[in-house]
């Protein structure tokens, strides 16, 4: 599943004729750099949620001939683990979710796939990738995670400094929605409750990935891939 609903409040202006997702960045859009790497990692069916320019995004999808898209609208905003419970009859017992505002280069090997192995159905309800603070471009915050000896993630503290953000690229279970009434909610407090049940596990990329979320960031992303390609 890709996250493409939000409203893109701190992108504006770019965002108040565009939706984010639908930003181009190497002559692709957000939105197919994330199917791309879906589909390259075997994924043959993605379900996109939509609600802010919702018809845009649902017009440059009907281009695509693969993976298969389903739609997922939204006609009020859900949040990110409102938006995922609302899709859920169209998703497996476990699936990917990709934010529509990040974008990630992989290393040796691909990040999803890397996720994959690491995710244990029967031990673990979700696998966040984890990005180090200092190298996220684009990111300008407190970090989100820390990681103990064995690998096992804990949410930073209010007044803490974390080394890890979360990614915006993950593996989660169906079960993890289990027991949630709530249609409104965030994605932080299943993985806070994955967490305190020790079924929450996390992986730290090996690659460079971008937080596409403001103006700025979206130029020092534009910024990077130039000086990558002028190195080539």
């Amino acid at each position: 599943m890709v996250l493409a609903a939000g409203l893109g409040t701190r992108m504006r202006p770019v965002s108040d004729h565009l939706p984010k997702p639908l930003i181009e960045i190497a002559g692709q859009t957000l939105l197919d750099h994330a199917i791309e790497r879906l589909e390259a990692a075997g994924v043959e069916r993605v379900v996109v949620n939509l609600h802010y320019k919702g018809d845009m995004i649902a017009a440059r999808l009907a281009r695509r001939s693969r993976p298969r898209i389903e739609l997922s609208r939204e006609e009020t905003l859900l949040e990110t683990g409102g938006g995922v419970k609302h899709a859920l009859p169209l998703l497996g017992d476990s699936f990917f979710v990709v934010n529509g505002d990040i974008m990630w280069l992989d290393a040796l090997q691909p990040a999803l796939r890397r996720l994959a192995s690491a995710f244990n159905p029967k031990k673990l309800d979700a696998v966040l990738l984890l990005q180090r603070t200092v190298t996220a471009i684009g990111y300008e915050g407190r970090g989100d995670y820390f990681l103990d000896a064995a690998g096992t993630p804990r949410r930073r503290g209010e007044r803490e400094i974390a080394p890890y953000i979360f990614a915006g690229i993950q593996i989660l279970h169906r079960r993890l929605f289990g027991g949630v009434d709530d249609t409104v909610f965030s994605l932080k407090r299943l993985y806070d409750r994955a967490e305190d049940a020790g079924r929450l596990a996390a992986i730290v990329h090996d690659g460079e990935w971008f937080h596409v979320g403001t103006p700025e960031g979206l130029d020092r992303t534009r910024a990077r891939l130039a000086e990558l390609r002028t190195a080539r």
